[in-house]
């Protein structure tokens, strides 16, 4: 059989040229006469090593010549799917996965010819990883940037049946069907320093937990703008983005509208996934007001186009930081990003978001706490995809504000056995009255909920937590995972 990557690097001429070494020269004339067929290609993603999500109808596809047939054959029933290629040579295919487990060997054949053979396949659990730099963030850190405990994380790599694949940076106006040369990987210490910090912490929690294979597909750019992974159809809804067509110039590489949708999430769609997390914010901090519902409009999309239903979709909220440093135009206190990050929640289907309100730096944006990160993602999917009780595995949030006379009474969902500062002051409130100005609070622990009054404000119609660009938020469930920075008022609109 012929290697995989043979298959992929090599062209056919040269290997009829190196076929025909040797031969008679009658045969070399009649050459040119020989029907030409085209070698089976895939896309990168589709290789040794891989995760095929588990117990799903998984669609394998890629190119071959104009109406041939196409034959896909996976070792864990001996069963062979069959396709016939189309016009411009695509086929796809349906396997249906088993339950968790491998080595597998899935065969790609060409009418019995020119077959490429997958080794060391798995079924598993498959995550998407998407977003900008944070989720980028691989385990040795960033120059100077480190990742707390990264190092023994290294060393005992190869204990874990984690496999990823990186999707490498790639900004496009037109739209790709592949992505660039990459390949999955067993994690390793000699490749694991190169992967998803979040994304390690999140599949190691998982695959210590539920025993399974899991595969990392991470699609990011540091830096990128929400609107950079949206669609061209989906942006058309704003008539303050341009998107540029087809061979126009991309003045920022990562922000543009839709160049990281083209050219790093496009490919990927239709590989069958268990669900998505998303690590983005920091790019968008300047408009709050646009937030919610670009982000709410992106997840639709990839789900309509991926064909999977609501698939999950868990985010982090951007954790805090000191935007002042960055000294740009337009400064907006990025509190107002972190509260329109909080509001999505609820507008999006089968989604949910952790809470990083303890775990900023005010002059790195880039936190190293990563295992926090990853671990509260892994908390979020065992509690709301893999059946789980959700109880205390999630953050408090707010379930109603009542304002009456001098106070204002909070009270809070998940957070079965209370609340808790484990020690520390309980700080970050503020109150505002009908002017719609802010003064610092006094908040109290009560009951499970908190209890908020200020001297300087006799009739709250507001109240918020949080609500600077850096803190260290104090106020937690008795689980210890942190409350949102939040904002509520019946009278007093925040966008």
């Amino acid at each position: 059989m012929k290697s995989h990557s043979s298959l992929r690097d090599g062209i056919l001429l040269k290997r009829m040229a190196s076929f025909s070494k040797g031969c008679h020269p009658i045969f070399l004339l009649l050459l040119p006469l020989l029907p030409l067929r085209a070698e089976v290609s895939m896309p990168y993603f589709f290789g040794d090593g891989m995760v095929l999500q588990q117990q799903t109808q998984a669609p394998i596809w890629g190119k071959a010549a104009p109406a041939s047939h196409v034959v896909v054959s996976s070792s864990w029933d001996g069963y062979s799917y069959h396709a016939k290629a189309d016009e411009q040579g695509r086929w796809q295919v349906k396997v249906q996965t088993p339950t968790a487990g491998g080595p597998y060997t899935v065969a790609i054949t060409e009418e019995g010819q020119l077959s490429i053979t997958f080794k060391e396949v798995y079924s598993g659990e498959v995550w998407l990883l998407g977003g900008q730099s944070n989720m980028e963030m691989p385990l040795q850190g960033y120059r100077d940037q480190p990742v707390y405990g990264s190092l023994q994380e290294i060393v005992h790599s190869a204990e874990y049946p984690i496999h990823w694949f990186k999707v490498h940076r790639h900004s496009t106006t037109t739209a790709v069907d592949t992505v660039k040369h990459s390949q999955w990987k067993k994690s390793a210490p000699d490749n694991a320093g190169d992967i998803s910090a979040a994304g390690w912490f999140f599949a190691k929690q998982l695959s210590q937990t539920l025993k399974v294979p899991i595969g990392l597909i991470a699609c990011n750019y540091g830096g990128s703008s929400v609107e950079a992974w949206m669609s061209p159809s989906r942006l058309q809804a704003y008539a303050d983005v341009n998107v540029p067509g087809p061979g126009e110039a991309i003045p920022v590489v990562n922000r543009t509208p839709s160049t990281l949708f083209n050219g790093m999430l496009n490919p990927l769609i239709g590989y069958a996934i268990k669900g998505c997390l998303w690590y983005q914010g920091e790019s968008n901090y300047q408009h709050p007001e646009q937030y919610t519902e670009r982000f709410a409009a992106m997840v639709a999309d990839w789900r309509t186009r991926w064909g999977q239903g609501d698939f999950p979709f868990y985010y982090a909220q951007i954790a805090p930081y000191d935007y002042r440093i960055l000294k740009e135009a337009g400064y907006v206190n990025s509190a107002y990003l972190r509260e329109a990050q909080r509001l999505a929640e609820s507008t999006i289907p089968a989604s949910g978001m952790i809470v990083l309100l303890d775990e900023g730096d005010s002059t790195c944006i880039h936190p190293g706490n990563k295992a926090a990160v990853g671990e509260r993602f892994a908390l979020l999917a065992l509690a709301k995809t893999y059946g789980w009780s959700s109880k205390g595995l999630l953050s408090p949030k707010v379930k109603d504000v009542t304002f009456e006379g001098t106070q204002a009474l909070i009270r809070f969902d998940e957070a079965p056995v209370g609340l808790s500062t484990f020690g520390k002051p309980l700080t970050g409130f503020e109150l505002a009255g009908s002017d719609s100005l802010f003064h610092p609070a006094t908040a109290v622990i009560n009951k499970g909920g908190v209890v908020v009054t200020s001297t300087t404000v006799s009739q709250p119609v507001a109240v918020r937590y949080g609500f600077t660009d850096y803190l260290k938020g104090s106020l937690k469930g008795a689980n210890g995972l942190p409350v949102s920075s939040f904002y509520h008022s019946p009278s007093i609109r925040l966008f």
